[in-house]
């Protein structure tokens, strides 16, 4: 993601975060943290085929911050055209790669208690739930299902040799 992505990007986030999306300050202060000799963060978009002659558009983003060994999955996102085609697993497995690659022993999230097609996808990758956060999604007081990941490499390893399921 660069910064000329975070207009089309917060487009998406509006439409799929209408209660909680984040700002476009927070997009530029995550991606002034993936940039330097001290980056710690990484965020990817998704881009569609343009038809013949039109810009490409962005069907889904995702990032990650790492900081002392623990990698958290800040946001992922897919445009609702593109559910079930697989997208949201690949912008996952390239967190966990980048998680990888940040020496991350664990990667932590949080995913909504009432997104269960979130937290299907999650499983599939082997993170399990730890705890709960109430009230953590506002302004609709929503609870958090927190969620972890012991082994970001096997979990890479192992959707990259066929057991998406």
């Amino acid at each position: 993601m660069r910064w000329w992505d975070i207009a089309p990007v917060l487009e998406l986030e509006r439409e799929l975060f209408p209660h909680d999306a984040w700002s476009k300050g927070l997009f530029w202060s995550e991606l002034a943290h993936a940039r330097g000799a001290n980056a710690n963060r990484r965020y990817v978009v998704a881009e569609d085929l343009p038809a013949a002659g039109g810009a490409p558009r962005i069907i889904g983003y995702a990032g990650l911050a790492a900081i002392d060994g623990t990698g958290d999955v800040q946001t992922i996102a897919v445009d609702r055209d593109h559910w079930s085609t697989g997208l949201g697993a690949r912008l996952l497995s390239e967190l966990l790669t980048t998680a990888t690659a940040f020496e991350c022993h664990e990667v932590l999230l949080e995913v909504r208690v009432d997104n269960t097609r979130a937290q299907r996808l999650y499983e599939r990758f082997g993170f399990e739930p730890v705890g709960v956060r109430r009230g953590y999604y506002q302004p609709g007081n929503i609870d958090a299902l927190v969620m972890r990941l012991t082994d970001p490499t096997s979990a890479v390893q192992g959707m990259t040799h066929g057991s998406q399921g």
